[in-house]
């Protein structure tokens, strides 16, 4: 009798969690088929024809799978050259990304100095303001520059926009970092200098990994401002490479639909191979010597 009283009891509590878990379900299935979904129809829109794909834009291969799409644009010296240009602006972005934003965030995490709050909150207001946002500033500044049509005219804007958001997170992860090894990495005669080199990064490893995967990302994905600042063909990155396969008279969706899919497949693998380093830099994560 206690058995089936306390069985009753907590029938409606089993309930309510298998009811929850069967809600969380659908929402993570859901969110997966939008996620997925742009990038399985970008997957095998590249394997159909264009008279497929524009009748039937969802729709699974019907007459064969066309592989001519993805070898056509592999054997495109164009996409090798574009993925060249993209290597470039993506390496700059994110050498350049880290050590700025490595040094400063030091300077706001571990140096005291008058004035460092306010600074830093200033630093962080350029969080509010993407650079689509300030375009035409940016732009009129890069022609000043004379930097219409190169390459340093794409890096040095994003590595700009981005340095708000990689401090915030190193300096998080420095200020984490205990003042007493800092004392005696000095005791044992090192040099701020020093114990910025040898101790602080080191430890910091997995917040600088998740800096640079972001960077990484949005270097390799970046579009808009290529587009406005290059206009030789040649200095193309890989997004702006789709634009081949626009004419006047048509779009050859299919080679669009190949070329998208193995655009986003280094970011996709560097992005998983990195994931957990993200995940560790981003939540703060355990120092580790």
């Amino acid at each position: 009798m206690e058995s089936t009283r306390t069985l009753k009891m907590l029938t409606p509590l089993l309930n309510e969690r298998r009811l929850a878990l069967l809600i969380r379900y659908a929402v993570l299935i859901l969110l997966t088929v939008i996620v997925a979904g742009p990038v399985l129809t970008a997957v095998l829109g590249g394997m159909r024809t264009n008279g497929e794909f524009l009748s039937r834009p969802f729709d699974l291969p019907r007459q064969g799978i066309q592989w001519q799409h993805y070898t056509a644009v592999l054997k495109s010296s164009e996409f090798w050259q574009a993925t060249r240009n993209s290597f470039v602006i993506t390496a700059g972005i994110t050498v350049l990304n880290v050590s700025l934003a490595s040094l400063l965030a030091f300077v706001f995490s571990r140096v005291y100095f008058f004035g460092r709050g306010l600074l830093f909150n200033i630093l962080s207001i350029g969080l509010l303001f993407p650079i689509v946002v300030a375009i035409l500033p940016v732009f009129i500044q890069i022609r000043d520059l004379g930097l219409i049509n190169s390459l340093w005219g794409v890096i040095l804007p994003m590595v700009a926009f981005g340095l708000p958001g990689s401090v915030v997170i190193l300096r998080s992860f420095f200020m984490a970092v205990p003042i007493e090894l800092e004392d005696a990495s000095y005791i044992d005669g090192c040099s701020t200098f020093g114990f910025f080199r040898y101790i602080l990064l080191p430890l910091s490893r997995p917040a600088l990994t998740a800096v640079a995967t972001l960077q990484v990302i949005v270097g390799w994905n970046e579009y808009f401002l290529p587009l406005l600042v290059l206009n030789d063909p040649n200095k193309w990155p890989l997004p702006l490479g789709i634009m081949r396969y626009q004419g006047q008279y048509g779009t050859d969706w299919a080679r669009v639909m190949a070329y998208v899919t193995i655009l986003i497949v280094p970011a996709l693998i560097f992005y998983v191979v990195a994931e957990k380093y993200i995940v560790t830099g981003l939540t703060g994560g355990e120092l580790k010597g």
